[in-house]
């Protein structure tokens, strides 16, 4: 039996032969032997899967060249970085008149 390994990329078959790139939640269950994937939140048999082809290992290669891969990596550190950082609130305007709604900025 196949087992697939959470994150893995793959190219689920459906019923009407379909092919659908998706991805893994989580592990092929041992005992049932489905495996969780995200298309549909759908638990599929292992028969109707394959790994998808720029999967080396169990490592998925999204980009085809090594430097666009860097870069996306760096992006992900980037933005991973912004995200932990505080925000602040934007304050809102108050309307000059009370009870009247203020829709926007004229020019």
């Amino acid at each position: 039996m196949q087992y697939y390994n959470q994150n893995a990329s793959v190219i689920y078959t459906d019923d009407r032969g379909r092919k659908i790139d998706t991805f893994v939640i989580f592990d092929t269950d041992q005992k049932t032997g489905l495996t969780h994937i995200n298309h549909e939140n759908l638990k599929v048999p292992a028969d109707t899967l394959v790994l998808h082809e720029k999967t080396v290992g169990k490592y998925h290669l999204p980009i085809s060249d090594a430097f666009s891969f860097e870069m996306i990596n760096k992006l992900r550190e980037k933005y991973a970085e912004r995200d932990r950082l505080p925000r602040k609130k934007a304050s809102v305007a108050t309307p000059a008149v009370p009870g009247m709604m203020l829709l926007a900025k004229a020019s």
